[in-house]
């Protein structure tokens, strides 16, 4: 008889005694596993589930809890300490712990980048740590103003940026520096085109000229250029006579027939005025003096040696006497031709102006308006 095979063996074997006696303990031993791991599975993935909401709570929910953005801005004095201090004003508790938390496990402490930084309702601690740590800031929109003085200029972008107002009145009056941009310190202010702009908190004071340059270069495009040497001008020579019509009115749709005016004069060539007649132009005084409140310019006031004295000297003055308006620049790049080369201010006091070709019709408009000035008692 040959031999039992495998199979058979095993067939005796489940069919044993043996077999039928241990046989329920292994089934009972697979339910207990089952069971085992119903009983850990469960509370492990409530673990789990548990410490990621946790996680995503800490890290991930809004840092300051509010509606609105905050922004935190970060200079050169200061260090963590003064950096978690800023953020204590704006950060809900647990977002001030879970960015402490990052930082201790960073080299954040060692070095803060300056900036302003975003910190909108949506921003997590994560989120605000990894552009903190990466110096990811958030741009302002810095708005260049025309004003009168580069003082002026420098107090109002002072107040917006990190550099203070005297860092950049020391580069708005320094000569080499100047010098750099193609202009010295009674010409810089033609650098500056009123407008606004996005621009970093911590950018120096170098570094916002050399901004303001490239935003002039794209100013003065190439038709703004065509316009300029059509007019025999330079783009300086624009820029400053636009500064004296922004200052003789806020009129703008006026301001190209006072540039016409002006232009005029500067190119008038006779025996009278073989250099051009003097522009005569009231607001070069009150920069002369420095004096910018003055309401009425008396011939006393007209003997002030200064090269900015447009009765005594034909000609523009050194430079513009304030940052003009686009609005200005453009007036004079678009002035109106005619044949006016006076003007008074309207004895209504609208702003506006009357125009005269002769002296004598000059000073018809010159006395209504001395008239209007006394009645009112301005002296």
């Amino acid at each position: 008889m040959p031999p039992p095979t495998r199979k058979l063996e095993v067939e005796s074997f489940a069919m044993s005694p043996f077999w039928r006696t241990f046989a329920p303990f292994k089934k009972t031993t697979k339910i207990m596993k089952k069971d085992m791991k119903r009983k850990y599975l469960l509370p492990a993935a409530l673990c789990l589930l548990l410490m990621a909401g946790l996680g995503y709570y800490y890290f991930f929910t809004s840092f300051t809890g509010k509606a609105e953005t905050c922004y935190v801005c970060i200079d050169e004095d200061d260090n963590y300490d003064s950096l978690m201090a800023k953020l204590g004003t704006v950060a809900q508790k647990h977002s001030l712990h879970a960015f402490s938390t990052l930082s201790r496990h960073s080299n954040l402490a060692k070095h803060v980048h300056t900036g302003r930084y975003a910190v909108t309702p949506t921003t997590g601690a994560f989120s605000l740590f990894r552009h903190i740590k990466n110096g990811m800031q958030e741009p302002l929109a810095l708005t260049v103003p025309s004003v009168r003085t580069m003082q002026d200029l420098a107090g109002t972008l002072g107040a917006r940026l990190m550099v203070d107002s005297a860092r950049l009145a020391r580069a708005f009056t320094d000569e080499a520096v100047c010098r750099r941009y193609g202009y010295d310190t009674a010409t810089i202010a033609a650098l500056f085109i009123p407008n606004t702009y996005n621009i970093y908190w911590n950018t120096s004071a170098e570094a916002l000229m050399e901004r303001m340059q490239k935003e002039n270069r794209h100013f003065w495009n190439e038709g703004r250029t065509a316009k300029a040497k059509s007019l025999g001008l330079s783009p300086l020579q624009v820029v400053t006579l636009a500064s004296i019509v922004d200052e003789e009115t806020a009129n703008n749709a006026e301001k190209p027939m006072i540039a016409g005016m002006y232009y005029n004069r500067l190119m008038l060539r006779d025996a009278e005025y073989p250099e051009g007649m003097p522009l005569q132009a009231d607001p070069t005084i009150k920069f002369a003096w420095r004096n910018f409140a003055l309401k009425r310019i008396y011939n006393s006031l007209l003997r002030i040696d200064s090269p900015y004295n447009t009765y005594r000297f034909p000609g523009l003055p050194p430079g513009p006497i304030r940052i003009p308006s686009v609005a200005g620049i453009d007036a004079v790049l678009n002035l109106v031709r005619h044949d006016y080369l006076y003007m008074c201010a309207k004895e209504d006091f609208s702003g506006t102006h009357n125009f005269a070709r002769t002296y004598a019709e000059h000073m018809d408009n010159a006395h209504r308006y001395a008239d209007a000035l006394n009645k009112h008692g301005i002296k």
